[in-house]
């Protein structure tokens, strides 16, 4: 079953105020406005993209983000939902098809997520929302100030030197695609 970007945001946003902490649907919003312009720049579906950033988080509904990635999957896929509305769930977080290839430390070597990141293909689509989960916290802002934003809240481990290699990586490979900086997209982003 298809996900519009009109009922995935309609989805969190009925979510907000009801549950113990949802400062994530704010950040949802972002990571779905951003890649949809990513994806117009890209001659992509705008509306997917936006449909996938917003959803990305939404295993965070029970207000704890423990394992979010799976409850997110197994949400989506629970509602019905195509296959590729639950990846995102799961591949948000994860650079390189590598589990370890995050931020906040080490995941639980959960089989399941071991081994779908390890052997899914990530799509264009998923490259953009790890991009723009990496560029958003409740506005847009360079991956510099977004990945010190992170070790600042979740500590540094020892991943994070290969997490923030991989997510300069990323961004270097989106803005080939565009064939400009991404940031140039985003006027008021914050430097």
């Amino acid at each position: 079953m298809k996900l519009t970007s009109n009922q995935a945001l309609k989805m969190i946003q009925d979510l907000k105020g009801k549950i113990p902490y949802d400062s994530w649907i704010t950040h949802s919003i972002c990571v779905g406005n951003s890649a949809g312009k990513i994806a117009e720049n890209l001659n992509l579906d705008v509306d997917k993209a936006k449909t996938l950033g917003y959803i990305h988080d939404i295993g965070k509904l029970n207000g704890d983000g423990k394992e979010h990635d799976i409850v997110g999957y197994n949400y989506i896929k629970n509602l019905g939902y195509d296959e590729e509305y639950a990846n995102i769930c799961l591949t948000h977080s994860y650079l390189n098809n590598d589990i370890n290839c995050t931020a906040g430390g080490f995941p639980d070597p959960i089989p399941f997520r071991v081994n779908f990141i390890k052997n899914h293909k990530y799509t264009i689509y998923e490259k953009i929302i790890n991009l723009c989960d990496l560029m958003c916290r409740f506005q847009v802002m360079t991956v510099d100030k977004r990945l010190i934003d992170l070790i600042i809240r979740k500590g540094a481990y020892e991943n994070t030197q290969y997490h923030v290699k991989e997510t300069y990586k990323l961004k270097q490979y989106i803005d080939e695609q565009l064939g400009f900086n991404v940031y140039d997209l985003f006027p008021d982003i914050i430097l």
